[in-house]
C-alpha cells in the first residue's frame, strides 16, 4: 500500500500545475503575439477565463506593469538628471588667466591662444628643454627626465603659430595658437581636470584688437552668457522669434493654432 500510495503522490505531482512548462520566444518586434500564446497557454490549463473577473485582472496587471515602467523612468531620468549635476559641480572656477593652476604647471587661455607656464630648476639651459607639439599632441620638460606636460590637447593647435621660450632661465613658457578661435577650452590635456567655461571671462579691454569676425563671436558668447544667466533669450532665440513675428506679419490669415511645426 505503501508503493501505492508514493505511485499516486508522484503521479498527483506531475499532474500539478506547477509541472506545466510554458515555451516561448519573444520577439520584440512582435510582442503581441508572445502576449498571445501566453494568453492561450493560461486558457488551456486554467479556468482564469472562464471567469467574469479575468478581463478586470489583466487590465489590472497591465496597470500595475505600466505605472512601475513609469516609475522606473522617472527614477532613471532622475539619477541621469543627479549625474549630470555632480559632473557639473565638479567643475572647477578657472583661474584669471581662465586656466587652471596645476601642482607643476599652470595653464590659461583667451580666445585665440592657450598658455602654459612651467617652473624648472634655476639655471634650466635652452638646451636642457624637451618640446614637441602637434595638432592635437604637446610633449614639454627636461631632457633624461619624464615629461611634465605630456598627453592630447583639448582642441586642435597650429604647430607652425606655436613657440616656446626659457624665461629667466627658471620658466618655460609656451603659447599654442588655437584652430577654432570661438570656443574655451575645458582642460588642457583631454582627460585633465575640466574648469566651468561658463566662468571664463574674456579680456574686454582688449576686444578692439581683434578681427570683427573674433569680436562678433566673443561679444555674441558674452551676450547669451549674461543672458542665461538671467534665464532670458539667447540671440538665437530671439532671431527665431523676431523671424517668427515677421512671418505672422506677413500672413494675417495663416493658422498657427492646427499648424505643425517640423
Amino acid at each position: 500500500m505503501a508503493i501505492l500510495s508514493d505511485f499516486t503522490e508522484d503521479q498527483e505531482n506531475n499532474n500539478s500545475p506547477s509541472s506545466l512548462s510554458f515555451n516561448a520566444v519573444l520577439d520584440p518586434s512582435n510582442p503581441l503575439g508572445f502576449i498571445e500564446s501566453a494568453f492561450n497557454f493560461v486558457s488551456q490549463n486554467s479556468d482564469m477565463f472562464k471567469t467574469g473577473s479575468a478581463e478586470k485582472k489583466i487590465s489590472s496587471l497591465v496597470k500595475n506593469i505600466k505605472e512601475r515602467i513609469m516609475k522606473d523612468e522617472a527614477a532613471k531620468k532622475e539619477e541621469e538628471k543627479k549625474e549630470k549635476e555632480e559632473k557639473e559641480n565638479k567643475k572647477l572656477t578657472p583661474n584669471k588667466a581662465n586656466g587652471l593652476d596645476m601642482e607643476n604647471h599652470s595653464w590659461g587661455q583667451n580666445l585665440q591662444e592657450v598658455t602654459v607656464t612651467i617652473p624648472v630648476p634655476q639655471g634650466t639651459k635652452s638646451r636642457d628643454v624637451l618640446y614637441d607639439v602637434k595638432t592635437n599632441y604637446l610633449k614639454v620638460g627636461l631632457k633624461g627626465q619624464a615629461p611634465i606636460v605630456d598627453g592630447q590637447l583639448f582642441g586642435a593647435v597650429k604647430p607652425s603659430d606655436s613657440y616656446w621660450s626659457l624665461e629667466d632661465q627658471k620658466m618655460i613658457s609656451v603659447l599654442l595658437t588655437k584652430c577654432d578661435k570661438s570656443n574655451w577650452w575645458k582642460s588642457l590635456l583631454k582627460g585633465g581636470p575640466e574648469i566651468d567655461t561658463q566662468k571664463a571671462e574674456p579680456e574686454t579691454s582688449k576686444l578692439s584688437d581683434l578681427d570683427m569676425e573674433t569680436r562678433s563671436t566673443v561679444e555674441k558668447m558674452m551676450f547669451d552668457q549674461r543672458q542665461k544667466q538671467l534665464g532670458l533669450p539667447t540671440s538665437q532665440e530671439i532671431e527665431n522669434q523676431d523671424m517668427l513675428k515677421k512671418f505672422m506679419a506677413q500672413n494675417p490669415n495663416f493658422n498657427f493654432v492646427n499648424a505643425k511645426m517640423m
